[in-house]
């Protein structure tokens, strides 16, 4: 029984990074595939030093600078993968891997942290906030991005079988490609997390530096609030705008390691998040912490953080991505009966990595048996229960 599984780009450990690692877990004999690999030689822990195999896009000039942004190559470079060998692939998809070329008596599983998003709902928000909303160069971008939908959909009917990490990102799939999917929440290492329930009088944000994060909202909130500390932990293109704007009451750190964000994440007050998120590992970090969140009430934060509505609440939202709801929020949350840590810590665990490794061999051995004879399912099956514990 061969497996391969594909991945968008291995360049760093993020949130779809810590999926792939629990997936090899899974499936420690797979053949792993990515457009391309430029993960330093000292941060290939997740991926289990395997071999990578990669695209044509791996070796041309600079291309660690500029992949991301030329999508047409993306769409190419995929579909040159001969996965033509393989029982079953699975796809790690947030960008293009979903479409990868699979054949009548192959079983294609493609767990989606989200269609393309710049792609479809939030294209008006990227090319704004890439400055591509005007002019020739945004038609162009336009005209791109409408190629790339076609090519969406009609890749979306190679997957077999597919997995979204949470509800909004399942409604996200089904108004795109018109499929259902089963909601498989990502892997939170929970257990990296201790419960501190003696906090201090700061507010933490962590988010990479860039637009759609609205970092900017929060700073703007906590400038015109000079009496509350923000610690803002994060790197990335917007660093340099944020440190010029935030007033002496902001502290930017940049970059830190893990253990340094879990101390901060631990001490604080409540975590604050701006961003309409696919599903918000940080959100719950925070939760494992016992720190509650404060969130903006769109997408996976509604089914990460419990508000009063539900009953040992977590956290409280706010409607607008404004600094004046961040500064409405924060009130009501200094005014409120405050929230238990432990209600924090309980929340936070129904995401941990073995739930996920769980719930995702569950999922492959209904589907396989489902699919039998098309893949040889017993001994698929009797290679997961191996693995998974």
């Amino acid at each position: 029984m061969r497996t391969a599984i594909i991945h968008d780009w291995l360049v760093t450990y993020g949130g779809a990074d810590r999926v792939l690692e629990q997936m090899l877990v899974c499936f420690p004999d797979a053949e792993l595939f990515s457009l391309v690999d430029f993960l330093p030689p000292g941060e290939r822990g997740f991926i289990f030093d395997k071999e990578v195999q990669t695209s044509f896009l791996q070796n041309l000039p600079f291309a660690a600078a500029w992949f991301r942004k030329c999508l047409p190559l993306l769409l190419l470079a995929v579909e040159q993968f001969d996965l033509s060998a393989y029982d079953l692939v699975i796809s790690n998809s947030h960008s293009v891997a979903k479409g990868v070329i699979t054949g009548p008596d192959q079983l294609h599983i493609c767990y989606c942290h989200s269609p393309m998003r710049y792609a479809w709902d939030l294209q008006h928000q990227y090319l704004q906030e890439a400055g591509l909303d005007k002019g020739i160069a945004g038609w162009a971008a336009r005209w791109m991005l409408h190629r790339g939908r076609i090519w969406d959909v009609r890749t979306a009917n190679g997957v077999d079988e597919f997995i979204a990490n949470s509800q909004f990102i399942a409604r996200r799939i089904w108004k795109a490609y018109r499929r259902e999917a089963t909601v498989i929440y990502p892997p939170v290492e929970i257990d990296s997390f201790e419960v501190e329930e003696q906090k201090e009088d700061f507010y933490v944000t962590v988010a990479r530096l860039v637009p759609y994060k609205k970092v900017n909202v929060i700073v703007e909130a906590f400038n015109r609030m000079p009496d509350k500390k923000l610690i803002v932990i994060g790197d990335g293109q917007g660093f340099a705008q944020l440190q010029s704007i935030a007033k002496p009451n902001i502290s930017l750190l940049g970059f830190q390691k893990a253990g340094v964000l879990r101390q901060y994440l631990s001490r604080a007050r409540a975590f604050l998040y701006a961003a309409e998120e696919d599903f918000g590992i940080g959100m719950v970090e925070a939760q494992a912490c016992g720190t509650p969140v404060i969130a903006f009430g769109k997408g996976g934060a509604l089914e990460t953080v419990r508000d009063a509505s539900l009953g040992d609440p977590t956290g409280l939202f706010f409607e607008g991505q404004t600094a004046e709801a961040v500064i409405r929020a924060v009130d009501i949350f200094e005014d409120g009966p405050g929230f238990d840590p432990v209600a924090c810590r309980r929340n936070a665990e129904r995401f941990s990595s073995q739930r996920f490794r769980k719930e995702f061999r569950d999922f492959c051995e209904g589907i396989i048996g489902r699919s039998a004879p098309k893949v040889a399912s017993e001994g698929l099956v009797s290679h997961l229960a191996g693995n998974v514990e």
